[in-house]
């Protein structure tokens, strides 16, 4: 059954990372408790220095710098390109990483799933945007202080940072948005 809810920006609860380097908002996630059991999670952490990741074994990362300079990333030893704000980048959960910040403090938005489980799509829109979607799971998160978001007959408005999620879609569903955002596409294997 189709179930569409909004997830508002200060009803996020904060967790300690796992390497307790610092903490985490999470906004949704698929199923679990903790940091684990997990099959996708979507997050907002905020990285006050830099210094070194945790691992998720068995997982694909997807990490979006929201708000600062931006970083770079030293995955297995190898350096990313500078991260700016809005400019997705994707490791493996398994490797291990650190960053360096290029100014002060940011915060980032991180897609973490289960490949063996799901695929994932993700992709930064601005402006006036229309689409179709089969995936069973869309998140639409909002980088904009109002974003109108139509799914199919029902439309919703988002602040900065608040996520809508829809759940158990099985046909093509038309979503149209007005401002950016992040669209996240998920379909179970």
């Amino acid at each position: 059954m189709k179930e569409l809810k909004v997830l508002r920006a200060e009803g996020y609860p904060r967790m300690p990372w796992k390497n307790g380097g610092g903490s985490t908002e999470e906004i949704t996630r698929d199923a679990g408790a903790g940091l684990d059991g997990f099959g996708w999670r979507l997050s907002i952490a905020d990285i006050a220095e830099s210094g070194g990741f945790s691992t998720f074994t068995g997982y694909q990362r997807v990490i979006t710098v929201l708000q600062g300079d931006g970083m770079t990333l030293c995955v297995d030893g190898d350096d990313s390109r500078p991260l700016l704000p809005l400019d997705p980048f994707a490791f493996s959960g398994e490797s291990q990483v650190s960053c360096t910040l290029l100014g002060g403090a940011i915060r980032d938005f991180n897609l973490i799933y289960a490949p063996q489980r799901y695929s994932a799509r993700l992709q930064w829109l601005d402006g006036e945007q229309r689409f179709f979607s089969s995936a069973g799971t869309v998140l639409v998160f909002s980088v904009s202080e109002l974003l109108q978001v139509q799914v199919g007959d029902s439309a919703s408005q988002l602040g900065r940072h608040d996520c809508l999620q829809l759940d158990g879609n099985t046909g093509l569903v038309e979503i149209a948005v007005n401002a950016g955002c992040c669209v996240i596409e998920l379909t179970a294997r």
